[in-house]
């Protein structure tokens, strides 16, 4: 009998290890493959996305955006563990690279007021940086460096859009990034990120024209923020657009669009619709453009090439999420909420 005295209480004592194994701190939103993500990493994202000082969301809205903000903190954590499986962890001279380079167009004072508007401290930007210079990094190496445009996908996608090559007006090829007050539930972002009213939407757009000063990539920024459903997804680009449909448009806008050059970004436009900033990459004559012009056979592979990165990155997002291993604790406590009543 003395013999299982022992041997029992192991036993117990091992079930109550296991029991505390599993237990999850009070401070813990969700788990990605056993890496937490905390309430703290939560609130301090909420805060710099959702928070408005003139207009406060009703309690089941506020939780609805913090479920929206848990979903991106679990999708990007699940890049990066992707990124440091496979050796593609941004380093710190990469990080610190990129920093100096993004604080070298301000003054100290100037540069501190940017991270103040982004409700960052210089750390939390570094951190930022090395999340997403490791994310480019993964999706660089598992996407777009197999991407392959022939000649022959040219030739036939000439053939088939050859109409759409031949302008009987001045076009203007260009794209857009959109941030809206009023969220459209059909948005979604790779950030899914939405402005909730005119502050959030300002602010918004004044943090993605500061990026773009600092020479981020507009077709990234549109995929990730742009709350346009039709263009967002192929990185704001809306094709060639008619003059005679300019002339239709806000004054304001067309201006913006009219004087900028190839190549440049607008200033921000203010029109019914929200906050529109557009980048122009070519202004073309009316006419008949052949296959054998340069500029339409680059246009062609930049339009597929896009098309086919943003297919293999929506099904790459998805995979992915299959393939982990995902608590969300917020989300379960919500659904609980809801029996109890």
């Amino acid at each position: 009998m003395s013999r299982l005295f022992p041997a029992f209480w192991s036993v117990v004592l091992a079930l109550c290890l296991c029991g505390c194994r599993h237990a999850v701190p009070d401070n813990v939103a969700a788990t990605v493959n056993g890496r937490v993500v905390t309430y703290a990493d939560l609130d301090k994202q909420y805060q710099a996305q959702f928070m408005s000082s003139t207009e406060r969301p009703s309690d089941d809205q506020m939780m609805i955006q913090k479920l929206e903000v848990l979903r991106t903190l679990v999708d990007n954590e699940i890049m990066l563990q992707r990124a440091e499986k496979l050796g593609l962890m941004a380093t710190d001279a990469d990080v610190e690279s990129r920093f100096a380079e993004l604080k070298a167009p301000y003054t100290q004072e100037e540069f501190q007021k940017q991270l103040a508007a982004r409700k960052m401290s210089a750390d939390d930007m570094k951190a930022q940086l090395k999340r997403d210079l490791s994310m480019t990094k993964l999706l660089n190496k598992e996407i777009t460096s197999h991407i392959s445009i022939s000649d022959k996908d040219v030739t036939d996608f000439y053939n088939a859009n050859k109409s759409s090559f031949n302008f009987p007006e001045p076009q203007v090829h260009l794209a857009q990034i959109l941030v809206t007050p009023n969220p459209d539930p059909n948005v979604r972002n790779l950030k899914n990120d939405k402005a909730q009213n005119e502050e959030q939407a300002r602010k918004k757009m004044d943090m993605l024209e500061a990026r773009l000063k600092q020479g981020e990539d507009f077709s990234m920024l549109a995929q990730n923020f742009s709350e346009d459903p039709t263009s967002a997804p192929n990185g704001g680009d809306l094709g060639f657009v008619p003059a005679s449909a300019l002339e239709k448009a806000n004054p304001e806008l067309r201006a913006a669009i009219q004087i900028a050059p190839p190549g440049q970004v607008t200033p921000v436009v203010k029109t019914p619709e929200g906050y529109r900033v557009f980048k122009i990459f070519s202004r073309e004559p009316a006419g008949q453009r052949e296959l054998t012009d340069p500029r339409v056979q680059q246009n062609i592979r930049e339009t597929l090439i896009n098309r086919k990165d943003q297919l293999l990155r929506a099904a790459y997002y998805e995979v992915a999420r299959d393939e982990a291993q995902v608590v969300n604790y917020l989300a379960q406590t919500v659904a609980q909420t809801k029996d109890k009543k």
